[in-house]
């Protein structure tokens, strides 16, 4: 890497979306924050289910912004919040959970304060909670974790809180207009907790006194009730607690999702009313699937990360949600094996590449600067037609054909690699397999074959991928062939079955000349 005066210039003038956000907190504080205090950046999380990929794409990306900003300081101290929404009243009884019914009987109550339906922690916030610090671990993001139900009853928020009930006519200003109807009459910036049911009320709430946190409000049993705000015994709405936290916690940054661009106006107005600033960010869109349908957790069509780590690595999905935040993208299956491929091929380029290119290079901030050497011998895309042939379907032949096409390797010596192959089997197995079909030749295709079988015939068995592509083409041109593109998409679909592929003088030096003889007398009859 660069020395550090050349990387801080560089960064400050690159382009790659990291740095332009970071460089917000530049102007956010020209003067650096004072006494040294730490630039704060934070995601949220609903623990009402568990963490899945999204989370991990907020968390990903506020990292990537995080890491600029240091870049661009020269080491400036920052901290990431991961803050989890734990005192939120249970809205609905997630399907991918066990004791359904202990749950129902449990809506309208903080999520702390919810029996924990696998019976393992103390609640079902608990759960979840660990959950989502375990998830956050496991990928190795350095973040500190905050729960809401903490911060209320520690006290932590009252001062906020009594801000809150202060500015209760400018925030009712704010938000009303924002409502319907029905809504505004019952709408309260506060949310009060029963003392009889322990439910998070959404009820019409009058401010008693402001400065001791006292309010009243009727309760479920239709009794009046004045209690306090303070101490955990009641919670800010949603956007009002959005504003509050921001405050509380002085958050330079938050990004979220386009959905939620509204709510961002109305609370940062809301921060205003407090004395605060709205943290700088950005909005996100949101994922597609492969319908080109928003991803929605009810509906059931997205993609988690299990799904992804079955068929593709880690740092491959974090190169893909680094790309184009700002853009619809799709996240289905059938975007992993490119996603792989392009990975290794920005990281390959990387070592060559001026520092100004480097910084824009998505394996930078996906490897924080610190980009590991080495390349494959050989494409995620090349070994799912391997590993889709008869014979070939399972870690240890791909890796035969593997060591023979790029001797010297091996999986202990070349452990990314052992895991694409692994990858590329599980991928080939669930979903290509079951899609192929070989097609028959047609009389013109039948004569190209013969064609090509004697031509391979000719060469040495350890021919390297240039010699074969290079007769490959010289039989495609001595046939009438609408193009070369027709010649080789007949390949394609009479030897392995479908309308697209590798290069093919890659794949036949990786599964053998012999071998790729044997496909073409099956495909001949």
């Amino acid at each position: 890497m660069s020395d550090v005066p050349d990387l801080r210039n560089a960064a400050l003038a690159s382009k790659a979306w990291p740095y332009e956000e970071a460089r917000k907190l530049l102007k956010r504080w020209p003067e650096g924050k004072p006494a040294d205090q730490p630039m704060i950046f934070e995601t949220g999380y609903g623990p009402s289910g568990l963490p899945h990929i999204g989370t991990w794409n907020e968390v990903a990306r506020t990292t990537f912004v995080r890491q600029a900003y240091e870049e661009l300081t020269g080491g400036g101290a920052t901290r990431l919040i991961a803050f989890s929404d734990d005192m939120d009243g249970l809205r609905k009884v997630p399907d991918n959970v066990p004791n359904q019914e202990l749950l129902t009987e449990n809506l309208g109550r903080p999520l702390t304060r919810i029996p924990d339906p696998f019976g393992t922690h103390e609640s079902f916030a608990h759960h979840n909670n660990a959950m989502l610090r375990s998830f956050l671990d496991r990928f190795g993001f350095e973040y500190e974790f905050v729960s809401a139900t903490d911060c209320y009853t520690s006290g932590e928020f009252d001062a906020v809180i009594r801000k809150v009930l202060h500015g209760w006519d400018a925030i009712m200003g704010v938000m009303l207009p924002t409502l319907r109807e029905d809504r505004r009459k019952t709408y309260s910036p506060v949310l009060p907790i029963s003392p009889t049911t322990g439910r998070v009320l959404q009820v019409p709430v009058e401010v008693i006194d402001a400065e001791a946190g006292l309010v009243a409000f009727d309760d479920e049993d239709g009794g009046r009730i004045q209690q306090s705000a303070f101490g955990g015994l009641a919670k800010l709405q949603w956007k009002v607690d959005w504003a509050a936290r921001w405050v509380a916690l002085e958050v330079d940054y938050e990004m979220s999702g386009k959905d939620l661009i509204d709510s961002v106006v109305q609370s940062g107005k809301i921060a205003r009313v407090l004395g605060g600033r709205p943290p700088d960010g950005f909005n996100y869109e949101m994922f597609l699937d492969e319908k080109g349908e928003k991803i929605s957790k009810s509906k059931g069509n997205g993609l988690s990360l299990e799904d992804w780590l079955r068929y593709g690595s880690e740092e491959s999905l974090a190169f893909y949600i680094y790309r184009e935040p700002k853009r619809a993208k799709s996240l289905h299956i059938g975007v992993i094996p490119r996603a792989v491929d392009e990975y290794w091929q920005f990281r390959g380029n990387y070592p060559g590449q001026p520092i100004e290119q480097k910084l824009g290079n998505p394996v930078h901030h996906i490897h924080n600067g610190k980009v590991p050497e080495g390349t494959l011998p050989l494409t995620y895309g090349l070994l799912l037609n391997l590993v889709s042939l008869p014979g070939v379907a399972d870690k240890d032949t791909a890796w035969r054909f593997v060591q023979r096409y790029a001797p010297g390797t091996s999986a202990e010596t070349d452990p990314e690699l052992d895991q694409l192959i692994g990858l590329a089997v599980n991928y080939a197995r669930d979903f290509v397999v079951p899609e192929l079909r070989r097609r028959p030749p047609n009389a013109m295709e039948i004569e190209a074959l013969r064609d090509l079988d004697s031509e391979l015939a000719t060469l040495p068995s350890e021919a390297d991928g240039e010699a074969i592509q290079h007769a490959v083409f010289e039989v495609g041109k001595r046939h009438p062939f609408e193009s070369l593109r027709a010649w080789f998409q007949a390949l394609y679909e009479i030897l392995l079955g479908s309308s697209q592929g590798p290069r093919l003088g890659s794949f036949i030096a990786l599964y053998g000349i012999d071998n790729s003889r044997k496909l073409i007398a099956e495909a001949l009859g």
